[in-house]
C-alpha cells in the first residue's frame, strides 16, 4: 500500500513537472511559439489575444510572411494588451488543420478570449501591427482635447471606419462599439473647439461623425440617439458609399445582408468610370437600404466573367447581385449610355425595386476550385495519384501480349484494390 502511496506522489510530482515547463514555454516574450496538438489548447486559454499562423514548409508564402511575423511579434507583445503571434505547421498536424477549416496557406486566425475569428489584414509587420492594435483597444475612447483627436484618427489608421460623437455620452454607444468592435474605433470627444467643427463639418451637437479615410468619406448623424436608429447609421457606414470590389474588399460583405448594385466597366481607373462612380455615390446617399460597389474587367476579369461579361457585352452594365449565387438585371437598363448616367442609374433603381427584372444565376467557379473548395488540397493530390496508378495499371495491361485467364483475374483484383483504396482515402478526408 506504501509504495502505491510514493508511486502515486511521484506521478503527481511528474505531472506538475510538465505542466510547469508548458507553462513556461507558452511567455508573450516576443517571439513566435511554435504549436501543436499538445500544447495548442493551453497557447489558446492561457492568453487573451492570440494569432496563429497555419502554414505549410513548402508553401512560398507562408515563407515570406514568416519574416514579417518574427518582425511584428516583439511590438505586439509590448503593447499594453499583449498580442502573442504563434505558428501551426497544418501540414504536419493535420488534426489542428481540420479542427479550424484550414484549406490554404496561410491562413491566419485570431482568437480573443478563446473565441477566433479569420484575420483579413495586411501581412507586412507595421501595417499588421497597426491592424492588430484595434482589437486590444478600448471599446470607447474619451478624447479631450482637439489634438487628442488628431492622435486617435491618425492612430487608427484607414483599415477601419471611425466613429466620433461629439458632445456625445459614451454609454449612448457603448453597447455598439463592443457588437462592432471588430469592424470599427469608436470614441467620443467631450472638449473640442469650433475648428474642429469646421473640420468635421457638423454645426450641431451631439453629432455622430464616421470617417473612412482610405475614401475621403465622411457622414453625419444628428439623433435621433436610440439604438435602432443608431445602430443602422452605425451599420450603414461600416461600408464606403462605393466599395471598389476586389479579393480584399470582397471580404468585408461577407456578413452583409444587403444586396449591392454592382457597375461593372472597362477599366475603372478611366476618366469616364471615376465620372460614374460619382453618381454611384450620390445614388447610394439616397439609398442606404442597398450597398453600391464597382469592378473594372480590366482590374478583376475573372470576376466580371461571372456576371456574362465578355468582349461583346456593352459597358458599363449594372446588376444587383444578392452577394452569393443569384443577380438580377433590369429590363431594358442592363447597360448605361455616356449620356445623363446619373438619370439610368436612378431609372434602373426605380425599375429593380418595382420588379422588373430578370434573374440570373452567377457562374460557378471551375471544376478545380469545386473539386478544392470541397476536399482540400492534400486529397486532389492523393486522388491524382491513385488516377495515375490505374492508368499505369491499365497501360501495362494493354502493352502485354493477350492475357490469359489467371493474370486477368489478378489484374482486376489490383485495379478493385486501388479503387477501394481510392474510396477509402474520400471517406476520410470527408
Amino acid at each position: 500500500m506504501r509504495l502505491l502511496l510514493i508511486l502515486a506522489l511521484l506521478l503527481l510530482s511528474i505531472l506538475k513537472t510538465g505542466n510547469f515547463a508548458t507553462a513556461n514555454q507558452l511567455k508573450a516574450d516576443g517571439k513566435v511559439l511554435e504549436l501543436d496538438e499538445s500544447n495548442f489548447d493551453s497557447a489558446i486559454s492561457s492568453f487573451d489575444y492570440i494569432l496563429v499562423d497555419f502554414y505549410a514548409p513548402w508553401c512560398g508564402h507562408c515563407k515570406r510572411l514568416s519574416p514579417q511575423l518574427d518582425e511584428a511579434a516583439p511590438v505586439l507583445a509590448g503593447l499594453k494588451e499583449p498580442i502573442v503571434i504563434a505558428k501551426v505547421n497544418a501540414d504536419k498536424h493535420t488534426r489542428l488543420a481540420r479542427k479550424y477549416d484550414i484549406d490554404a496557406y496561410p491562413t491566419l486566425m485570431l482568437f480573443m478570449h478563446g473565441v477566433y475569428t479569420e484575420y483579413y489584414g495586411p501581412r507586412k509587420a507595421d501595417l499588421l501591427v497597426q491592424y492588430l492594435k484595434k482589437f486590444v483597444a478600448p471599446d470607447v475612447s474619451i478624447l479631450s482635447s482637439d489634438a487628442a483627436i488628431n492622435d486617435f484618427i491618425e492612430a487608427a489608421g484607414s483599415f477601419f471606419p471611425i466613429y466620433i460623437g461629439f458632445g456625445l455620452n459614451e454609454t449612448v454607444i457603448s453597447n455598439l462599439a463592443v457588437k462592432y468592435k471588430k469592424k470599427a474605433w469608436f470614441s467620443v470627444a467631450k472638449d473640442f473647439s469650433e475648428d474642429a467643427m469646421v473640420l468635421y463639418d457638423f454645426d450641431k451637437v451631439p453629432a455622430l461623425v464616421a470617417l473612412h479615410q482610405s475614401y475621403k468619406q465622411q457622414s453625419i448623424f444628428y439623433g435621433p440617439f436610440e439604438d435602432e436608429y443608431l445602430g443602422d447609421f452605425i451599420k450603414q457606414n461600416l461600408l464606403p458609399l462605393v466599395v471598389p470590389l476586389n479579393h480584399e474588399t470582397l471580404k468585408l460583405l461577407k456578413d452583409e445582408k444587403r444586396k449591392v448594385v454592382l457597375a461593372i466597366t472597362a477599366d475603372e481607373n478611366e476618366e469616364q468610370s471615376q465620372n460614374l462612380i460619382k453618381f454611384l455615390k450620390a445614388a447610394a446617399s439616397a439609398n442606404r437600404d442597398l450597398v453600391f460597389g464597382h469592378v473594372g474587367v480590366k482590374q478583376w476579369e475573372d470576376f466580371a466573367d461571372k456576371f456574362g461579361v465578355n468582349e461583346k457585352t456593352k459597358l458599363p452594365k449594372m446588376i444587383v447581385w444578392d452577394g452569393e449565387e443569384e443577380y438580377f438585371s433590369v429590363v431594358g437598363i442592363e447597360s448605361l449610355d455616356n449620356e445623363d448616367q446619373g438619370s439610368q442609374i436612378s431609372h434602373f433603381l426605380e425599375g429593380y425595386k418595382a420588379g422588373r427584372t430578370e434573374r440570373k444565376k452567377v457562374k460557378g467557379p471551375s471544376f478545380m476550385e469545386f473539386i478544392h473548395s470541397l476536399i482540400g488540397i492534400r486529397t486532389i493530390y492523393i486522388i491524382v495519384f491513385i488516377v495515375a496508378m490505374m492508368m499505369l495499371i491499365q497501360s501495362v495491361g494493354k502493352d502485354d501480349e493477350p492475357v490469359r485467364d489467371g493474370r486477368r483475374d489478378e489484374i482486376h483484383h489490383a485495379e478493385s484494390s486501388v479503387s477501394s483504396e481510392a474510396e477509402s482515402s474520400q471517406k476520410k478526408e470527408d
